[in-house]
């Protein structure tokens, strides 16, 4: 999937545009983004606690590299609006089946040959900030394409009103993660499920140095 210029451009404008509500009438603040490489496929696995991380995780990205895009798959619902469906796409969203969607999972694999794409290993979210548990299909696509993946840790999204004004909010990204010991095991189910566990342990410490790790149990 690639995106023409004139998208690149609409892109990094609106998330200019976005970038002024996050981060000078709100407080996002950004720890960490030197560990985003900027060229290569690169998985930013990320906790998953408000509906705004859609939209303020790219303007990070892009702000970081310009006329970049952040690939991101979204429930299918979100694109049965055309208007809404169309600006979604244009950001670089695109729809997943819930179930099994071969389709985006060929989309997503392709993607993370070479260009940067957002997921939340979870798979639903938790607006009391608690850290789920991975899902396996995540530990499967990182074992079939090997993306560079980075940990990422969203806090205080969560407790965001909008519209609103001076609300805190961090994101922090982790090291890439290495999986040499585990990509040299079977491409099995358990391999997998290690895979995402590793991820979700990365995310999980980041959220404990800052205080913000909130656990099931």
């Amino acid at each position: 999937m690639n995106a023409s210029v004139p998208r690149r451009l609409w892109v990094t404008f609106s998330a200019h545009v976005i970038g002024i509500y996050a981060s000078l009438v709100n407080r996002l603040r950004v720890e960490g983004i030197e560990h985003v490489p900027r060229t290569g496929g690169v998985l930013i696995a990320s906790n998953h606690i408000s509906a705004y991380e859609t939209i303020f995780l790219p303007w990070v990205i892009i702000r970081r590299f310009p006329l970049q895009m952040l690939w991101a798959p979204a429930k299918e619902e979100l694109f049965r609006n055309r208007l809404q469906g169309w600006l979604y796409g244009s950001w670089g969203a695109f729809p997943v089946r819930r179930g099994r969607d071969v389709r985006a999972g060929r989309t997503i694999n392709g993607l993370l040959a070479t260009q940067k794409v957002m997921l939340f290993p979870e798979g639903t979210r938790h607006r009391d900030g608690v850290l789920g548990k991975g899902n396996r299909g995540v530990g499967k696509i990182i074992y079939d394409t090997r993306p560079v993946v980075i940990p990422t840790a969203l806090v205080g999204l969560n407790r965001w009103k909008s519209p609103g004004a001076g609300q805190k909010a961090k994101v922090i990204f982790g090291a890439p993660l290495s999986f040499d010991d585990l990509l040299q095991r079977p491409d099995e189910k358990e391999t997998h499920q290690l895979i995402v566990d590793r991820v979700m342990a990365a995310i999980a410490e980041l959220l404990k140095k800052e205080g913000a790790y909130v656990n099931e149990g």
